[in-house]
């Protein structure tokens, strides 16, 4: 099989490498963790979400290297299998986006750097050990719901921080944990368990973002607490509208294919299933934004969506 002769070529092996579409649901997380630990996102906020997209980017290169004899098999066209990208380059691009988030995430502050370590610690654990066993789902599970924590510790410069944070982390990690366990059955489908499972997931994780669940309340960080309660009624029935309309978003979104899949789970659906599942983070980031009083954050991150339509139909096309 021949390396690609372009430099065009050589970049679309590696957009497709790193999942450029999917990229786009990264930052937001940053950006709910910011929200939920009630500091105002600024200089650290984009270092933090910097980070995070290279240990992303990192986690791909590295899945794809380990997966590379699986692939052969099963995914021939995939760059490394088809030659397109050797395993070294792959892997030296994992090595060095890792020191890349470490050292943007070091920029944000201390709190954020341990983070972010953990973080690194996981996503090469999942990689190289995790993925395709049963704890697979709980490890990617773990670096979404660290990835929020560092938008958080670094946001507001402090361990705390991470502590407010933790509902907005827990249940982007239970998203994801749905998605993961999902795609795990998309080469050879057949699992009618894991998209109900997801199903569930899905309307229990937007019920309580929206506020919905008894028990449940939607509660503004303090910072934001103070200034949210002397307005008038009409920014709260704003707040409210964008918390449960973006919550109803991100269950649609993930829902319908997820369904689709329980009622024939072959692979092309399941596939598809796992595709909804990975777009609806945005909506999910942008609800725990409006959630936890920040509207800008919210719209911002609502606003990558396009974007990653974009970006897909792009790599697709070449």
């Amino acid at each position: 099989m021949n390396q690609p002769r372009t430099p065009g070529g050589r970049l679309a092996a590696w957009a497709e490498l790193l999942r450029v579409s999917a990229a786009f649901s990264v930052p937001g997380d940053a950006l709910a963790g910011a929200a939920a630990s009630g500091a105002r996102p600024g200089r650290r906020t984009l270092l933090a979400a910097g980070s995070s997209l290279c240990l992303y980017a990192a986690g791909l290169a590295l899945n794809d290297w380990a997966d590379r004899e699986e692939d052969r098999a099963e995914r021939p066209h995939r760059p490394l299998p088809s030659g397109r990208i050797s395993p070294a380059a792959a892997l030296t691009a994992a090595a060095g986006l890792t020191a890349a988030g470490l050292g943007l995430a070091a920029a944000a502050g201390r709190p954020a750097l341990a983070t972010a370590s953990a973080l690194a610690g996981t996503v090469w654990l999942y990689d190289l050990k995790l993925a395709g066993t049963p704890t697979g789902p709980a490890g990617m599970a773990a670096a979404r719901a660290l990835d929020v924590l560092l938008g958080a510790t670094a946001t507001a410069r402090t361990g705390a921080a991470a502590r407010t944070a933790l509902p907005a982390a827990a249940l982007l990690g239970a998203h994801t944990y749905a998605v993961t366990s999902v795609s795990r059955h998309e080469t050879r489908g057949g699992s009618t368990r894991a998209p109900l499972a997801a199903l569930a997931t899905t309307a229990a994780t937007a019920a309580t973002v929206a506020g919905l669940r008894r028990g449940a309340p939607t509660r503004l960080p303090a910072a934001r607490r103070e200034a949210a309660a002397p307005g008038p009624p009409g920014p709260r029935r704003a707040r409210t509208a964008a918390r449960v309309g973006l919550a109803a978003l991100y269950g649609t979104t993930a829902a319908v294919p997820y369904l689709h899949a329980a009622l024939n789970p072959s692979p092309p659906l399941t596939q598809r299933a796992v595709g909804g599942g990975i777009r609806a983070m945005i909506p999910l980031q942008a609800a725990l934004s409006a959630r936890a009083g920040a509207l800008g954050g919210a719209l911002a991150t609502l606003a990558l969506v396009p974007l990653a339509r974009l970006a897909g139909k792009k790599v697709s096309a070449t």
